[in-house]
């Protein structure tokens, strides 16, 4: 009898934790939500934030409100989010940065992997490994054999130490056997410049940061890092019909809460974003800005994600990188 009234009393407990959080899932939201962006105004990932959140308020009845917290490569934002309460007021939408602090940070206060729930991967925009305009090369074994006959390797540019850019090109390094100076910049734009300026010789690109300066001729394209070419640069071969295989990257912007959210209010907000972005208009604006349109499940953007951090944690024992 004890026992019977024990295995009841579990079984009720159970119903009241998943009735409160259907319960909590169909009340919400009832105030405004803030979406956490690590990165300043203007960049691809405050965009794609801006965008979603312009539309929710439609289907929520309540504003979100996009809260710029950038710093210390994301960790500064990522911190922030883990800290708060998984009641789904506290979003946020992030890049592959995120992955790779698993590996790059010595010691950080939260564990990027554990403490957060993955809610939807909602686009993608490979990189493109591009060459400054006088570099002598038109194709990628041009540019293998090239940078293995300079006495002194290539010089090859990144967004930053840790990044997706400089990462992939480390791997790229080992892959192709190459003697590679890494120069890091500050971000897209002074990187670009000096790219096109022919002070730095090559670099891993993110799509729509490279596309408007290969279209107007300032930089050569060589491959993209990605499964199938892209309409915007059609004749810029991939990777793998280059002639190296099974070579991808890519940053991505997908958006997260903190792990505490009950499995029903991620569903929730997952379905609400997917059919944002599946309208005409937001793949549309995606597909402008080089990406691919994802609108992974959280059970399909957890599964990324574990793999993301497998490979990008080659990738930091590659270049030796490592923040305290």
């Amino acid at each position: 009898m004890n026992k019977r009234k024990c295995m009841a009393g579990m079984l009720a407990a159970i119903g009241l934790i998943f009735g409160a959080g259907a319960a909590g899932a169909a009340g919400y939201p009832d105030k405004p939500v803030t979406l956490i962006v690590p990165y300043p105004p203007g960049g691809a990932t405050d965009v794609i934030a801006r965008l979603i959140a312009e539309k929710l308020p439609a289907v929520w009845g309540q504003q979100v409100i996009i809260n710029n917290r950038p710093g210390a490569g994301t960790t500064v934002a990522a911190e922030a989010v883990a800290r708060s309460p998984g009641d789904g007021y506290t979003l946020y939408m992030t890049t592959a940065a995120h992955t790779i602090s698993a590996s790059l940070y010595k010691k950080l206060n939260y564990d990027p992997l554990k403490d957060f729930a993955p809610l939807t991967l909602t686009a993608t925009i490979p990189l493109v490994l591009v060459t400054a305009p006088s570099l002598p090369v038109k194709n990628l074994d041009e540019l293998i054999a090239y940078a293995k006959a300079a006495p002194d390797g290539l010089s090859m540019a990144s967004t930053g130490n840790g990044t997706p850019q400089h990462l992939t090109g480390e791997l790229f390094k080992a892959r192709a056997g190459l003697k590679l100076v890494h120069v890091p910049y500050r971000g897209d734009a002074p990187m670009l410049t000096d790219l096109i300026g022919g002070q730095v010789q090559m670099a891993f690109v993110t799509l729509s940061a490279a596309l408007p300066h290969i279209q107007a001729g300032k930089l050569n394209a060589i491959a993209l890092a990605h499964p199938r070419r892209v309409d915007a640069i059609a004749q810029v071969p991939t990777m793998a019909e280059a002639g190296m295989k099974d070579f991808e990257a890519a940053t991505w912007f997908g958006l997260f809460a903190p792990s505490s959210m009950p499995a029903e209010q991620r569903q929730k907000i997952y379905r609400d974003v997917s059919k944002i972005v599946a309208t005409p208009e937001m793949t549309k604006k995606l597909q402008e800005m080089g990406g691919d349109v994802n609108n992974s499940s959280p059970q399909a953007f957890q599964a990324f994600i574990n793999e993301e951090a497998k490979r990008w944690a080659e990738g930091v024992k590659l270049s030796g990188a490592q923040i305290d």
